[in-house]
């Protein structure tokens, strides 16, 4: 047995506006990211770009990054050449996009994420002026009293 529904225009204009301004079944809104920096700095820019193109929404401070770095916990001794900021958690250096969101699934109990020092290879560190070069590196987990552990290798 077939229904059949009988809707005025003006129902069927506000329903057409009710879909447009619903969410796609799925979507998620951007997770924002809050970038310290040095203004001249190109593999920050570029690390940026890759944050961008993961789909993350991207604040940029183009100073700050020492104080920001300090204020969030990340030791010197683990220290790059930006610092970032992601629903609590600090990011310093060129952390890879995948890596930020296995930390916020996962949400473990640490102060965030470093890729001390500037490794060719990794996300920033990887445009043609390094000529496909890719040196090993370590994301690390740092913990609230400092410590770091291994959270993901790349040979």
């Amino acid at each position: 047995m077939r229904t059949h529904i009988d809707i005025g225009r003006r129902q069927y204009v506000q329903l057409g506006f009710a879909l447009l301004a619903t969410p796609a079944i799925g979507a998620q809104a951007a997770v924002s990211v809050e970038v310290w920096k040095d203004p001249q700095c190109g593999c920050c820019e570029d690390w940026v770009a890759h944050l961008t193109q993961a789909g993350f929404s991207v604040k940029v401070n183009d100073q700050g990054n020492d104080a920001a770095r300090k204020r969030l916990g990340i030791p010197d001794a683990l220290g790059s050449c930006h610092t970032a900021s992601v629903q609590g958690y600090a990011l310093e250096g060129h952390v890879p996009a995948a890596d930020i969101r296995r930390l916020l699934r996962e949400k473990p109990q640490a102060v965030g994420l470093a890729v001390p020092g500037m490794p060719v290879g990794s996300p920033g560190m990887d445009g043609a002026v390094y000529k496909g070069r890719k040196d090993p590196f370590k994301v690390l987990l740092v913990a609230k009293d400092g410590s770091s552990t291994v959270f993901h290798a790349y040979p």
